[in-house]
This record gives C-alpha cells, structure tokens and sequence, in this order.
C-alpha cells in the first residue's frame, strides 16, 4: 500500500534529479505543458520534427505522446521516437486525447498502439473507454464518462497492453496489469477551467516515471501531487478574491512551492490491489 511520504519521496526526486522529458504534444498547449515541467523541477523539451525525434528521444529519460492536434508528419514523428525509447527502455506516456471523436484520431492511436505499447495511458473516462475498444461518446476532447464508469475498461486495457492506465476525473484511478489500483480524491472543478491542465499531468506523469521504476508509483505520485496542487491553488486564489487567470498561475507557484506538510494534510489516497 502506498502512503503519502513515499510519494513525496518522488516529488523530491523529480526536483532534484530534473528529467529531461521529451513531449511531442499539441500546439495548444505546449507552453503551458513546459511551465509546468519547469515549475516542478523538470526539463521540458518540445521536438516534433521527423528529422530530430530519434536524437532526442536518445538523451531524453522519459518521453510524452499527446495526440492533440494531430498531422501526419506529426504521426510519423511519434511512431519513429516511441521505437527509440521502447529501444532504450526509457517511459513513454501516452495522452490519447480526443480519442473516438474521429476515425482519424482512432486511426492514428491504433497505429501508435501497434508501433509498441506505451508504459502508460492517461485520459479522461471517454478517452480510456475508446482506446480499450468499448463505446464512449467523446464531446470533443472533453469526456462524457465518469472515471469510475472507465474502470473496467481501464483494468481490460492493462490486461491487453501491459501500460499502467490512469483515468482522471472527480477522481483519479490508476491501474496497472498487475491488478494495483490508487484513487486520489483531490483537486478543484477549475483545473477544468484551465487550457492544458489534463495534458500536464501527462507530461507530469513522465517526469516522475522518470525518476521512480514503478510506473504505476511515478503515475499515482504525478497524479496525487497535482490534485493537491489544485486545491491549494484554489484556496490561494479564492482568499485574495481572483479568479481563473490568477489560478493559472497560482498552479505554477504551487507546482514549485509546495512542501510535504502542506501536501501530506491534503492528500487523499486510497491504494490497494
């Protein structure tokens, strides 16, 4: 069973160890996703040309697939540095995002998917539900499924893959094939309300598999610290009177200030098999 110092332990290894995690993700959010590497300690690099992402994913420790906005060349991209990290045995975490929206975007997935299994899958309950291969309605790239309506699809896409698979939502639930599960109960419904928050968690996710060789520990650690986050965030903001753009930055600031008796009295975890 976790607790809440081990996955301290992690935090304090991202920061001191500062990964460099290589993020092929989308324009949307590619600034925002790098801040939040920086702000907890990592090194953020954002290469998605076909003509460098073998190199890079050659000196990065950890790299970051987020299907966004997709392309072809950026499709081709990722196939060629998930061969190289899979190569190396470096963590490749997987964003399906938007995943069952279009044939397109399944389509692609289902070629990554074949091209090698990444270590994790994060997504939304929708997202988990369509790459596990059941029926989900996706209302664009947010997700019109609870996390706790995905958790069999998510324990079935473990089973199939091997990847440790984290649903986010409410609650967050981390699973891997082994039969581990962790709930967090933390955060705020205005992490919601920020462009990009889901899609760092992601890259989040890489930076602690990163540092910690059990990805469903690195996955539960990233995951437990940015609920915390939040919730902080939001009680910062809220006693000065902001709103969503002070919280914005107000998660930075938490991402890089945070101390462990500040996250261990709000964590709320649940593990077990």
């Amino acid at each position: 069973m976790l607790t809440g110092e081990q996955l301290w332990e992690d935090v304090r290894a991202v920061r001191a160890g500062s990964p460099l995690v290589h993020s092929i993700t989308n324009f949307v959010v590619m600034n925002f996703n790098a801040n939040v590497l920086l702000a907890l300690g990592a090194s953020p690099v954002m290469a998605h040309a076909e003509e460098e992402v073998e190199d890079m994913a050659s000196i990065a420790q950890a790299l970051v697939l987020n299907i966004g906005t997709l392309e072809p060349d950026w499709i081709a991209a990722m196939k060629l540095a998930l061969l190289r990290a899979r190569s190396r045995g470096i963590p490749v975490v997987l964003d399906p995002v938007g995943a069952g929206a279009t044939p397109y975007r399944n389509r692609a997935l289902a070629e990554l998917m074949a091209a090698g299994s990444p270590t994790i899958v994060r997504g939304n309950g929708s997202e988990i539900m369509s790459v596990a291969g059941l029926s989900a309605a996706t209302k664009g790239v947010d997700s019109s499924s609870s996390s706790d309506d995905a958790l069999d699809a998510a324990r079935a896409l473990a089973r199939g893959t091997g990847a440790v698979v984290c649903i986010s939502g409410a609650d967050d639930h981390v699973v891997d094939a082994g039969g581990r599960r962790a709930t967090l109960s933390n955060g705020h419904p205005w992490m919601t309300r920020v462009t990009g928050v889901g899609c760092s968690s992601t890259a989040m996710i890489g930076a602690f598999a990163a540092v910690q060789p059990d990805a469903w520990r690195a996955t539960t650690a990233a995951m437990a610290y940015l609920g915390v986050v939040g919730q902080w965030a939001h009680e910062r903001v809220a006693a000065a009177g902001g709103g969503i753009g002070a919280y914005q930055m107000a998660l930075l600031d938490g991402l890089h200030l945070l101390e462990a008796d500040a996250f261990l009295s709000r964590l709320r975890l649940a593990s077990g098999g």
